[in-house]
């Protein structure tokens, strides 16, 4: 992560906090006129609403205005992680035990980058345990290797993200 981004993570999360949410991921993408890509999650891990991410925006953007850490206009969009969500922290990879999921890591381990298969969870020193869905077994990642992982979509996923009381 580079020190902006860790720079404006720490800026926002407090604000987003004190709400009642948690930062799953920040990211600036484009040129000219960049976005600044806030993603976030209930604390309490229920849905988030379109009226939370609007909230989340205003609060954030007046702090941002005061802190100014992106030289230039830019773009603040605050979303929710989505179904197929990205997986940011170890906790992620806790909380979503279970559930397939895409692994890409910034350097290959025995001549791949990318894993997928049914996450098991976290072991001990921060390595996340995937059950590979090439029959290749377990594998026992680094969790500050990983550069991008994901769930996958799958019927359990979707199950699993139903709102109680809907079928």
């Amino acid at each position: 992560m580079d020190a902006q981004i860790r720079r404006i993570e720490g800026i926002v999360t407090p604000s987003i906090e004190a709400m009642g949410f948690e930062v799953v991921r920040v990211m600036i993408t484009g040129g000219q006129r960049p976005t600044l890509q806030i993603m976030a999650d209930r604390s309490d891990g229920t849905m988030i609403s379109v009226d939370d991410c609007a909230e989340i925006s205003r609060t954030v953007s007046a702090v941002l205005d005061v802190e100014d850490p992106i030289a230039g206009e830019y773009t603040l969009e605050v979303s929710s992680p989505g179904i197929d969500r990205p997986l940011t922290r170890l906790k992620d990879f806790e909380r979503w035990a279970g559930f397939d999921a895409r692994v890409d890591m910034a350097v290959p381990i025995d001549g791949r980058k990318r894993f997928s298969g049914r996450i098991k969870g976290v072991a001990e020193g921060e390595r996340v345990q995937v059950e590979l869905d090439d029959k290749a077994g377990m594998i026992d990642l680094p969790f500050e290797g990983i550069s991008r992982a994901k769930l996958v979509l799958t019927d359990a996923l979707l199950e699993a993200s139903r709102p109680e009381g809907q079928n």
